[in-house]
């Protein structure tokens, strides 16, 4: 066992996690969704269980937690891509070269950009996965049943919203540390394109 699966499997433990499911091996690359997103304890629980798993993740992050040099150096190690969301920069371009340029990739991304309760998820997992022509991963944290992990994979279909209500059922029942931020109504469910 690595080092990583084992202070990955210690941090679960710690913290009352059990992990469910994985990214199978053959899936060499993949855009994983990890939600709901409602707290940093997310991020915690998330890198434990893929260092459990034993598989490197990208992970795309505000640009605001890499200001200091020691957070920039800490969140690079830890596999952080820093995003600015206040402005138009190609991050879908950017990220569909990355795809192209690894043999491996798992790019972590949590669709509502933020732990606060939002109208709707940002569209960029979908256009990333579609672009780059990889599956995704349906990541989850579930408080309530103390259980992460990866509940499946799907096919990006190019039906936006034919794929999106697909992955709304899926996380309809799982419960976030604050709930009252995580939106799945029907009203939410009306996005722009």
């Amino acid at each position: 066992m690595s080092f990583k699966k084992k202070i990955g499997k210690l941090m679960l433990k710690m913290g009352g996690w059990t992990p469910i499911g994985n990214i199978p091996d053959d899936v060499r690359k993949c855009v994983v969704i990890e939600a709901p997103h409602t707290s940093i304890h997310d991020f915690f629980v998330g890198i434990a269980y893929f260092w459990y798993i034993e598989r490197s993740v990208s992970i795309m992050m505000k640009a605001e937690f890499f200001k200091t040099p020691i957070m920039r150096f800490m969140l690079k190690k830890l596999g952080g891509i820093p995003v600015n969301r206040g402005h138009r920069n190609n991050m879908v371009e950017k990220m569909n070269q990355e795809f192209a340029s690894h043999d491996k990739m798992n790019l972590v991304i949590c669709p509502e950009a933020t732990r606060k309760r939002v109208d709707r998820w940002k569209k960029g997992f979908y256009l990333i996965a579609e672009g780059a022509n990889v599956p995704v991963a349906l990541g989850f944290i579930d408080y309530k049943k103390k259980t992460c992990g990866v509940g499946r994979m799907m096919t990006i279909t190019g039906d936006y919203d034919k794929d999106l209500a697909d992955i709304w059922e899926f996380y309809k029942d799982i419960k976030a540390k604050h709930p009252e931020r995580f939106n799945l109504d029907e009203q939410y469910r009306t996005q722009e394109h």
